[in-house]
């Protein structure tokens, strides 16, 4: 019974905030309003996660916000099981945008208000457009923005994180920004891949190392790959038992491919 009454608000929240914040940023975008630290267009997402985790009856964990690095932008490479991974990522980043896939821009009002805010549309059936992204995913990163990236392409059904694409690690290198390796945990048990019905419970987001890029070179966009996918497969193992199935190995460059050492400090939020 609390399911069905929680799943019930949640929807209800999700259109109302859709149709007020959504609202507001389109009519924002059309009178040219500016993209700036702190302004509508970063905290309106941010708004809108809150109202959906609150309906939802969800406490969030975060732990390592040291690891943010704030002031220099970034790639979040996260692992993608739960349509709340969004939500759950998007009230605790700071100024990002999310590369989507182009179905999402599609929905009346939400779409049109991803667009208005800078999120940035993936076409993951066409390769070539798909690298477009890229560039414009690199362009935000010009202006200051991170980005945040499901390197697994699609939600999976299980934690097990799968073989990751290529695309969010060229962008990485073309940037030359450190990549923050992020696991979501939490969200499956919440609302799993293929259901529409929510359960209340508990997200916990983990801000890994960081890994820099500086000095890898697109001839080793492999080796950063499985740097940064061997990361979050320990961390899965050591943090929740989870067991992921190992991809072709890569030599790594121990050199010019370097991790951040930091404290983890555990903060929770609702």
């Amino acid at each position: 019974m609390i399911s069905f009454l929680r799943t019930i608000l949640l929807f209800a929240t999700a259109v109302l905030a859709t149709l007020i914040l959504g609202l507001t940023v389109i009519v924002a975008a059309m009178l040219g309003v500016n993209d700036k630290p702190n302004g509508l267009f970063e905290k309106a997402p941010r708004w809108w996660s809150t109202l959906v985790l609150w309906a939802a009856g969800i406490k969030l964990r975060v732990h390592g916000t040291e690891k943010l690095m704030l002031g220099e932008p970034h790639i979040f490479a996260s692992n993608h099981v739960s349509w709340f991974d969004v939500p759950a990522l998007a009230k605790i980043l700071p100024r990002y945008k999310f590369v989507a896939k182009a179905e999402l821009f599609k929905v009346p009002i939400f779409g049109r208000g991803m667009r208005a805010i800078g999120m940035i549309e993936i076409q993951r059936d066409n390769r070539k457009a798909a690298f477009g992204a890229y560039d414009i995913a690199a362009e935000k990163i010009r202006g200051g923005s991170s980005v945040v990236v499901f390197p697994e392409g699609t939600r999976g059904h299980a934690y097990p994180l799968r073989p990751f694409k290529k695309g969010p690690f060229v962008l990485a290198i073309a940037a030359g920004v450190p990549i923050i390796p992020v696991i979501v945990h939490g969200t499956i048990e919440i609302m799993p891949k293929g259901s529409l019905r929510v359960h209340p419970g508990t997200i916990d987001v983990h801000l890994l190392e960081p890994v820099r890029t500086t000095g890898v070179d697109y001839d080793h966009r492999e080796a950063l790959m499985q740097t940064v996918r061997t990361r979050m497969v320990n961390a899965m193992r050591e943090l929740y038992g989870v067991e992921s199935p190992p991809t072709t190995t890569v030599s790594r460059l121990a050199s010019s491919i370097e991790a951040v050492s930091s404290k983890t400090l555990p903060t929770e939020t609702r």
